[in-house]
């Protein structure tokens, strides 16, 4: 695996080294070694899938607060997405600062998000699936947001035709709530 650093400490793009031959491929996606040499000591406790039907599905941004802050591995399985971390750890020196990276069944990219980050991601095609591992278990109480166009973040989505959010994800708050005028 590589580990390629991106702006938000502690984040990671992993790009798999595969081994190739008439048959197809083989790599590792997950060594606890690999990980702790990046300074990655996770056990995750919990698997998920997100299957999402339609292009322009935005789901995010999402994250638990403490004390069952998770990180997490995600990789697409199937399809495209655009997917979006938010540094929201408190004197961090990339606090409210965002980065993406797509993610897609071909290139077979993993992003790693410590905890304290936002995770959120649009769908590029129909019928994309992402698998991710988690750090802790869901806790309900501990569910939170920020919202997907925050003009504070000034996140960058990709433009699309129709962009379909959950209500739940359409009321998060901003990160920074604007001054009363």
């Amino acid at each position: 695996m590589r580990f390629c650093e991106t702006p938000l400490a502690g984040a990671f793009v992993i790009e798999l080294e595969r081994r190739e031959d008439e048959r197809g491929f083989f790599a590792r996606c997950w060594c606890q070694d690999e990980f702790a040499a990046h300074g990655i000591d996770a056990a995750w406790v919990q698997s998920n899938v997100s299957f999402n039907r339609h292009a322009g599905t935005l789901r995010g941004l999402h994250y638990q607060a403490e004390p069952h802050g998770e990180d997490k591995l995600v990789r697409c399985t199937m399809g495209a997405a655009h997917d979006v971390l938010v540094d929201l750890r408190p004197g961090s020196p990339t606090y409210a600062r965002w980065f993406a990276v797509e993610l897609t069944a071909d290139n077979r990219r993993m992003v790693y998000i410590p905890r304290g980050l936002a995770h959120g991601f649009q769908t590029l095609v129909d019928h994309t699936e992402l698998h991710y591992l988690m750090s802790t278990m869901f806790r309900s109480e501990s569910a939170r947001g920020v919202r997907w166009d925050d003009p504070a973040l000034g996140i960058a989505w990709p433009d699309c035709p129709r962009r379909i959010i959950s209500p739940r994800d359409q009321t998060f708050p901003d990160l920074v709530p604007c001054a009363a005028s």
